[in-house]
């Protein structure tokens, strides 16, 4: 049997992060909803281990309404103070008033472009930036589409959406083909 090669970040024996490398980061994606999914996951996960908040996913998709962002623009005073005693998230009151705040300013986007989709894959040119990356201190923290970005939604009022975040994100999504070079999935 022929040894897979993943990205050095995968531990080896770890495999929560290899199912999530093999089958969904830098993969595309068009969905709004599964794009404000990673969004919510990604403000989230600011000062945190990428690693803590996939043990929590299905949590956050239970709080948060399946990542609706319809249904979480529409979160009171009480559904704050529900997230706030959730043990199964991360119980942050900044971050979870930035996740309502950020649906809100996500359904404006979308009725200004169509879609989210739109509106993010423009900062990309409509297509993937593949880098050649060949060891860990090569990834970039941060590129100059994740800051533009980062500025275009700090003004449109987003919250927990920095530069650095953002381009998490964007290698989430697939706007950005991180895989290293001896990936299999390069």
């Amino acid at each position: 049997m022929k040894k897979i090669i993943r990205c050095q970040w995968v531990r080896s024996g770890d495999s929560l992060m290899a199912k999530y490398h093999d089958t969904e980061w830098g993969v595309p994606i068009k969905d709004d909803n599964k794009i404000f999914e990673f969004l919510v996951l990604e403000s989230f996960q600011a000062g945190l281990s990428w690693r803590t908040i996939l043990n929590k996913r299905v949590n956050f998709e239970k709080a948060f309404a399946r990542f609706n962002p319809k249904k979480v623009v529409a979160f009171t005073a009480h559904d704050k103070a529900r997230l706030m005693k959730n043990k199964g998230i991360v119980r942050n009151r900044a971050k979870i008033e930035a996740a309502i705040n950020n649906a809100t300013k996500f359904l404006e986007i979308q009725k200004e472009f169509g879609t989210f989709s739109k509106y993010m894959w423009d900062f990309v040119g409509g297509k993937p930036i593949v880098h050649t990356i060949k060891k860990m201190d090569e990834y970039p923290t941060s590129i100059s589409e994740a800051e533009v970005w980062a500025k275009d939604l700090k003004k449109r009022g987003f919250k927990f959406l920095g530069p650095t975040t953002l381009y998490a994100h964007m290698q989430a999504v697939g706007m950005v083909n991180d895989h290293m070079v001896r990936c299999f999935k390069r």
